[in-house]
């Protein structure tokens, strides 16, 4: 799902509808692969704080599900447990069942990036043998819980099961937290490692829907004042990702 503008009065009613409904908030920014080094000096990251993560899609070499505004995938990370998710996008929060809302693993989160933004739901959970799952000694879909498997089944085309999907990865994650000199906030940045060879850097804090425009008016000002670049292109790292391993399916 390709993020929206909010250049028209509609469109910025819309988002700002959707960040009232939502219960979070997180402002991303995808850095250049040329501009990697600058903006790790430039905020002081040390690689060494890092940890390492496994991110592995599931989905057909066709991207149905990606049609369908369904994302699946597994996660493993280093010295914490395995996780899944089963995420819809775009969503509009009224429209969710109170029920799903209620429930703990259970979020509705707006991403904004600069020149666009998407409103999606998340159902999480914690799991484990996604190493197994990916290495055919484990079914797909004992990596979700049930409320995750129903969640599945209601939004992901009809007949296509969990077990049916092909898994596409491992990509490589680097994943750091930080908090710069001079930011009072927590800021995440997480490098995407592709097959391919190629990169994706992005830098991303989280905020309650409240404070979204005030953080992002504070983030802007504070990455532009450090010399990061604002204006590179904006990749998403799961369609980079799809389109990736659709493309090395097709040719397999």
């Amino acid at each position: 799902m390709t993020a929206r503008a909010a250049n028209t009065d509609e469109e910025l009613a819309e988002l700002l509808s959707l960040i009232e409904g939502a219960d979070s908030v997180e402002l991303k920014l995808t850095i250049p692969d040329e501009d990697r080094r600058s903006t790790v000096v430039a905020l002081g990251l040390d690689p060494l704080d890092a940890h390492l993560r496994q991110v592995f899609f599931l989905e057909t070499p066709e991207l149905d599900l990606n049609r369908a505004g369904v994302v699946v995938r597994a996660r493993r990370s280093q010295g914490r447990p395995d996780d899944s998710v089963v995420k819809l996008r775009p969503v509009v929060p009224s429209e969710l069942p109170a029920e799903l809302r209620a429930h703990d693993e259970f979020g509705v989160e707006v991403d904004a990036m600069p020149g666009g933004f998407v409103c999606s739901a998340s159902f999480k959970a914690k799991t484990r043998g996604v190493w197994e799952a990916a290495t055919g000694d484990r079914r797909l879909s004992r990596l979700f819980s049930k409320g995750q498997r129903a969640f599945y089944a209601e939004h992901a085309p009809e007949g296509l099961e969990i077990d049916d999907l092909s898994v596409m990865g491992p990509v490589m994650v680097i994943k750091l937290k930080t908090s710069p000199e001079g930011y009072e906030r927590k800021l995440v940045g997480e490098l995407w490692f592709y097959p391919d060879g190629s990169r994706i850097v992005e830098l991303s804090t989280k905020c309650e829907p409240r404070e979204a425009f005030d953080v992002a008016a504070r983030t802007r000002a504070y990455l532009a004042g450090r010399g990061i670049n604002l204006g590179g292109e904006q990749e998403t790292k799961t369609r980079t990702a799809l389109d990736f391993f659709a493309t090395q399916l097709a040719g397999s």
